[in-house]
This record gives C-alpha cells, structure tokens and sequence, in this order.
C-alpha cells in the first residue's frame, strides 16, 4: 500500500477523477471551477502537480498522447480508489473553516471608519445575493438530473450558508444605517 501522504487536494483530485473518470489537469480545472470550487477554494497550479504526484504514488495511472500538445491523461488504480474510499469512510471532525476576508475585516473594523465598514457590508449584501443567485441556477438546472442528485446536496448546504451569511449583512447594513 502506498505510504504516499495524502491532503485534502490529493482527494480532490482522487475523487473528481472517481467521479468524472479519466482527466487531464485543465478538465479537472475547469470540473473545480464548476463544483468544489464555490466551497473548496485553493490555488489552481496544484491541480498540475498533484496528479504526477499521485500517479509517482501509484494512486493514479498517467497515459500522455503521443504527439501534439502530449496532453497527459489521469485515471484512478485500484490502490488509488481504494486509499479514496477510505478517506470518505473516516468521520470528519475537523470544525468548519469559513476563510471569509469580509469577516476578517469585520473583526478588524474598530480600526477602520464607520463609512467603510458600511461600504464592506452592502458590497456583502451584493456578493452573497450574487451567490445565492449561482446556487438557484445551479439548484434549477440540475435539480431533475438523477445522476448528478447527490452532488446537489453540498449545494443546498452552500445554499444555507449563503442565505444566512445573506441576512447578517443585511442586519448590519439596517443597524448601521440607523446609528
């Protein structure tokens, strides 16, 4: 068994691969950009390194076209599969990470102006109903795709969240204006 330390962007990239089936890092890019991206932010330029790292561990298997742009092509091994399935299989009880700059200013705010301040929380109004609205579309195109159902259900959590991050920053918006 490969003794290959693994982090959450090596499951990333086993599991999009698990779902999508064999991948090259810009399908696995633009699948990010279209899934875990909105919840799971981090920086692209592993998505290219991370699956030669993988398939060195032998948890994927790499075939690269022969000529042209010799694109190099990921798929799961059953090692690969199997260190997956594992991961999934283990209780997360690592506490939620919410890395939202907003709020980090928010905390910092007493150093800042008022006007600011009120600046940050309608540009949040805006973003988290911009957001929403991805969700809605997301919810709406999808929602009748079998196939895709349990994909759906960390959208309805981001949902949640967003509705809820929604609301604060519009209470703060209302208690500011108010003062």
């Amino acid at each position: 068994m490969s003794m290959l330390r693994l982090s959450t962007t090596s499951y990333v990239v086993l599991g999009l691969i698990g779902l999508r089936g064999p991948s090259t890092s810009y399908d696995l890019k633009r699948a990010i950009g279209r899934s875990v991206g909105y919840f799971w932010p981090f920086p692209h330029a592993q998505l290219y390194s991370e699956p030669r790292r993988l398939a060195e561990g032998g948890l994927l298997e790499v075939t690269a076209e022969e000529s042209g742009r010799r694109r190099q092509t990921f798929s799961l091994t059953e090692l690969g599969e199997q260190r997956l399935k594992e991961w999934l299989s283990e209780p997360s009880t690592d506490p939620m990470q919410i890395r939202d700059v907003a709020e980090l200013k928010l905390f910092l705010a007493e150093l800042s102006t008022p006007e600011d301040t009120l600046t940050l929380a309608r540009e949040q109004v805006n973003q988290h109903a911009a957001r929403i609205a991805i969700y809605d579309s997301i919810m709406e195109r999808y929602s009748e795709l079998d196939p895709v159902a349990a994909r759906l259900v960390p959208v309805r959590l981001g949902l949640k969240i967003e509705h809820a991050a929604h609301e604060f920053w519009q209470e703060l918006v209302e208690e500011m204006e108010h003062r």
